[in-house]
């Protein structure tokens, strides 16, 4: 009987203990194949939105033509830029240093006699010429000393007449052997202190009518008075350190300013040949020319310190617009190159082949072109090479651009133009190349 119950007892089995696990596994297994399902439909949802969405663009841009003609269009699209058109022409070669106005000539106008100042003939700032009256002082004490050195004079005049008169009757007495030469020698000597007397009244007249002459005191030069330093009234003297008034020159009137030592040679070799160099000077900003003039000369050393050299130009003022101790900027003509091409420097674009400009072609668009520059002043630059006179330069927008873009091209001041062609007939907005770009 115990068999049989032994025989119904089930045995233990290893595979019913581990199907819950696996169980696990095959649903963590069906959850992520869910997952990456679910994420390839909704990035193929996505990105068929974006194809769909970038291709209702096109045709948005393409406009009611849409197909080939509208991606021939886009692949075609204009990029606005300003352009310029190359001219023949000299360009002046510049050198700019800064300097200070000066007056041409300075006086500090003295008295150089003592006296009390009766009369201020000027007006302060007032323009005078040369020889004008400016200041009178007190005459009279050398009026006085005058008449005294007169009547001295007159005084050893009458003794010289009758030292004359004697000395005429001692020649005679002497040549009948009446006196002996010595007495007639003695008398000749007589009548030569009084001519020797006579000699120095004659000087001390002249140096009364000098100091009379210095008590009215006249302008040294032409030009502007300033402030008076004096009032009427006042006592001056010869050795006053302080002067009576300032006169300055500012017809003509000069201006220093520097320039770096390397630019010497050019300068001092069209000096020596005698040409003479135009000058202009321009305002503190640099932006309005004030007046133009010529180089005068330059230092005799450079500055060691600052490696600069002192050149003195000369203008002729005549409308005044110069003042003494003026800051200006000066430009100084050295050379001028001769037929160039000039372009706007702001053409120009720098590579490692060189220079090169953005030239527009007849069908509007641009072709990368190297040039020879010659000579770069201000904002203009002279090409030796690359580009011929009339045709279509970019001066502004090259930073969008490459070979063979297309472009819209205008003038600064907004005008459209149509595409250059080379030679001189570039830049002109014709009937022929305006029907030329409607046909396209």
């Amino acid at each position: 009987m115990s068999s049989p119950k032994m025989m119904a007892t089930p045995e233990p089995s290893f595979d019913s203990a581990s199907s819950p696990e696996a169980a696990r596994q095959s649903a963590n297994k069906r959850a992520w194949l869910w997952l990456i399902l679910v994420a390839i439909v909704i990035g193929g949802g996505l990105y068929y939105r974006s194809v769909r969405a970038a291709g209702d663009a096109q045709k948005a841009a393409d406009g009611p033509g849409g197909g080939a003609s509208g991606r021939g269009r886009m692949g075609n699209f204009a990029v606005p830029v300003v352009v310029a058109t190359a001219q023949r022409g000299d360009l002046p070669l510049y050198l700019n240093g800064l300097g200070n106005v000066a007056a041409f000539n300075t006086v500090t106008v003295r008295s150089r006699v003592d006296g009390q100042i009766v009369n201020v003939a000027f007006q302060e700032g007032q323009f005078v010429k040369e020889g004008d009256l400016l200041i009178q002082i007190d005459p009279r004490p050398f009026q006085v000393q005058l008449e005294q050195a007169q009547g001295q004079l007159a005084k050893d005049l009458a003794q010289l007449h009758d030292a004359q008169a004697n000395l005429g009757r001692y020649d005679a007495l002497f040549k009948e052997g009446v006196i002996p030469k010595q007495q007639r020698d003695t008398q000749q000597a007589t009548v030569e202190q009084f001519e020797g007397a006579i000699k120095t009244d004659q000087a001390q007249i002249d140096n009364a009518k000098l100091q009379l002459t210095y008590c009215h005191i006249t302008a040294p030069i032409s030009g502007r008075v300033g402030l008076r330093l004096v009032d009427p009234g006042n006592i001056v003297h010869a050795n006053d350190q302080n002067g009576l008034v300032i006169i300055t020159q500012l017809q003509p009137i000069a201006a220093l300013f520097s320039l770096p030592q390397d630019q010497l040679p050019q300068v001092y070799s069209k000096l020596r040949a005698g040409i003479h160099l135009p000058v202009e000077a321009y305002d503190r900003d640099n932006t309005t020319k004030i007046a133009t003039g010529k180089l005068l000369t330059i230092d005799n050393q450079i500055d060691p310190m600052t490696g600069t050299y002192k050149l003195k130009a000369v203008f002729d003022n005549e409308d005044h617009v110069l003042f003494p101790n003026q800051f200006v900027n000066v430009h100084l003509l050295v050379d001028t190159k001769r037929n160039l091409t000039l372009v706007p420097a702001a053409a120009l674009q720098r590579g490692p082949q060189g220079s090169y400009v953005y030239a527009v072609a007849g069908d509007n668009t641009v072709k990368i072109r190297p040039v020879t520059i010659a000579l770069v002043a201000g904002n203009s630059a002279g090409l030796s090479a690359g580009l011929q006179p009339g045709e279509m330069v970019v001066t502004d927008g090259q930073d969008k651009l490459q070979d063979g873009s297309k472009v819209e091209a205008r003038t600064p001041t907004g005008g459209s133009v149509s595409g250059g062609e080379s030679g001189a007939g570039a830049g002109t907005d014709t009937e022929a190349s305006r029907a030329k770009g409607r046909s396209k």
